[in-house]
């Protein structure tokens, strides 16, 4: 009987799997399959900060602006401050003028005094003539202190003027001195004009009133004065007068028709 052998032979490898056997489509298997993440989720970390430690960050042309305005907070502040000052002084001046006048009015009893022309010569007014003319002005006042306890001080200066209409004709000083209490002090001063010019119209108003015998003038006064309570003076005081008078004539032999003065303080 023959031996037997078996000898291993090499199969054949299986063939390939045909597009037939597998009737999934691209498409399907898409679908089917989930892509398979193989990087692990990074750690995640939460860090909670109190609200004060949060600083941020501000954007550069913000940065610019904080600075431009940093730089002028002085010089706005400054000003502020010279401001209030000025307020400040203003109202503590406007309280000290308050009870000052209050004072002089309840506790002295203070009252105006009183002013009066009483008589004025007029040289130079040739108003038949258009050339400039130059008018000299003799004025007599008289001015009455009526208080008891104060007197005034009149200062160094003063102006007087004398004006038809809205024509400064001429112009002086008021005298310079001291007038006690319950005084009457008169006084004259002299007043010149140069090269004024008057229109065809106010030298023909003038002729005409001069012609009625009312010719009308406004004489104003603003003098610096002080008044004493005592031995105590007040800061300097604007004083001013105003005198409507009325004449007959523009001559040195001139009378007076009417006179009415009205007297007004600034206090400073």
């Amino acid at each position: 009987m023959d031996d037997l052998r078996v000898h291993p032979t090499t199969a054949d490898p299986p063939p390939p799997p045909s597009s037939s056997s597998n009737p999934t489509s691209p498409k399907h298997s898409g679908q089917n399959q989930k892509p398979q993440n193989l990087t692990p989720p990074p750690e995640i970390y939460v860090v909670q900060l109190p609200r004060e430690q949060i600083f941020r960050v501000p954007p550069p042309e913000n940065a610019r602006k904080f600075e431009a305005l940093t730089r002028r907070k002085p010089r706005r502040s400054c000003c502020r401050r010279c401001c209030c000052f000025t307020l400040c002084l203003v109202l503590l001046l406007f309280v000290a003028a308050a009870v000052s006048a209050g004072v002089m009015h309840f506790v002295f009893r203070f009252k105006s005094p009183k002013y009066a022309v009483t008589d004025i010569s007029i040289k130079g007014m040739n108003l038949t003539s258009a050339a400039p003319i130059s008018p000299d002005f003799n004025v007599s006042v008289r001015a009455e202190n009526p208080n008891g306890k104060v007197g005034i001080y009149y200062l160094k200066g003063s102006a007087v003027t004398v004006f038809y209409s809205d024509v400064k004709l001429s112009n002086g000083v008021f005298p310079v001195f001291y007038q006690p209490k319950k005084n009457v002090t008169a006084f004259s001063t002299s007043l010149t004009g140069s090269t004024v010019v008057l229109g065809a119209a106010v030298r023909r108003e003038l002729m005409n009133a001069q012609n009625q015998g009312r010719v009308p003038l406004v004489v104003n006064v603003k003098a610096p004065v002080k008044i004493k309570v005592g031995s105590a003076k007040t800061w300097e005081i604007t004083a001013k007068v105003k005198c409507d008078v009325v004449v007959d004539a523009l001559s040195e032999r001139a009378k007076i028709v009417s006179n009415k003065c009205r007297y007004n303080v600034r206090l400073w």
